[in-house]
């Protein structure tokens, strides 16, 4: 009965050891993400902000004189 009882001990103290380097991987994975958001949020801030292009839409170029 003892060496059952200090088996799940050891067990116990190898789940509570893996646990804790899950936790430790899931918030590095976050902060990464969250990084990643931050630049993706950025990116797109600079990309409404351009200049509209030199080139007028179709609508508002006038036709060419051959037409």
């Amino acid at each position: 009965m003892e060496s059952r009882i200090e088996d799940l001990e050891i067990r116990l103290t190898h789940i509570e050891a893996e646990q804790e380097q899950l936790t430790l991987t899931v918030l590095q994975q976050q902060k990464a993400m969250d990084a990643m958001q931050a630049r993706i949020d950025y990116l797109t801030s600079l990309l409404k902000n351009l200049a509209p292009a030199a080139v007028a839409s179709r609508e508002e170029e006038t036709p060419p004189p051959h037409y």
